[in-house]
């Protein structure tokens, strides 16, 4: 089984690009991310012409996740317990959930796709929005463990953080900057402690997911590695092979970001039937 994670920055704009490395790379399941629409405006029939199913969650022309999937999907989730808000007050004065989130089971294998807040500055209100997302992902990260210890469970997306100093190679991050800050960090390795592993980096220990488009920042390799599967100790076990395709970072028009890629042996995983769900 074949599972991915990409930050698309744009679905309607890279559609063609999407599906085309999709089938050219027999990915089973891919959880992407920065779609970057409202879920009427998300192109479906791309996808289900090659045989993907999608789920998908998208607001506005802003956020925006989902998964793609070749074997089927259920119990969709649009967002995880204690969820922060953010931005202008809504009708009623609520905040904001915004589109950042979304779960799915796939052939027994729960994935969910994830976009972390940026976080701006150290200064900026975005940058608590995004330490507070950290938190209470990690609380309800904790719980699926204690509660399913056993599940194929995989938190896959772009994390906005690089948690080594390995990880960045763009000379504008320095001490004082987000993504690298030691909050951000320490909320990364909160996943670690209570039981998640990134599953790429063992097998790929070396490589960036994210370049700027500013100041040729590909051509230099001066890039960072923020784009992370972390597995359940059940599915960390079961990864064979992973891989970075920093060549979908070339041609035309390419996202930002590239794909990070990883085989599981699945075994006999046990289809979840449960009706498929939105909230």
């Amino acid at each position: 089984m074949r599972i991915a994670t990409w930050n698309v920055n744009s679905i309607r704009a890279r559609v063609d690009r999407v599906v085309d490395w999709l089938v050219r790379e027999d990915v089973d399941v891919l959880a992407l991310q920065e779609t970057k629409c409202r879920n009427d405006q998300f192109p479906l029939q791309q996808f289900e012409d090659v045989g993907y199913e999608v789920a998908t969650h998208g607001l506005n022309q802003w956020n925006g996740v989902a998964v793609a999937s070749r074997l089927g999907i259920n119990n969709v989730q649009t967002h995880f317990d204690g969820m922060p808000r953010f931005g202008k007050p809504a009708t009623g004065g609520t905040l904001l959930l915004e589109a950042r989130a979304l779960g799915a089971t796939v052939n027994g294998v729960r994935v969910w796709s994830l976009y972390v807040p940026n976080g701006r500055s150290l200064d900026d209100p975005h940058y608590a929005y995004k330490l507070e997302s950290l938190a209470r992902l990690a609380d309800n990260a904790t719980k699926w463990l204690r509660e399913t210890p056993d599940e194929l469970l995989a938190l896959a997306g772009d994390w906005n953080v690089a948690p080594l100093d390995s990880d960045v190679g763009d000379p504008s991050f320095s001490p004082g900057s987000t993504h690298i800050s030691p909050a951000e960090r320490a909320a990364f390795a909160e996943f670690e402690r209570c039981g998640f592993t990134d599953v790429a980096r063992p097998l790929a220990p070396e490589g960036y997911t994210f370049w700027d488009y500013k100041h040729a920042r590909f051509p230099r390799n001066e890039g960072m590695r923020i784009d992370f599967i972390l597995g359940s100790p059940s599915f960390a076990e079961r990864v064979t092979t992973a891989r970075i395709d920093r060549n979908e970072r070339r041609g035309d028009s390419p996202s930002d970001h590239v794909p990070v890629v990883v085989d599981l042996d699945a075994g006999d995983t046990d289809g979840d039937e449960r009706p498929m769900i939105f909230d």
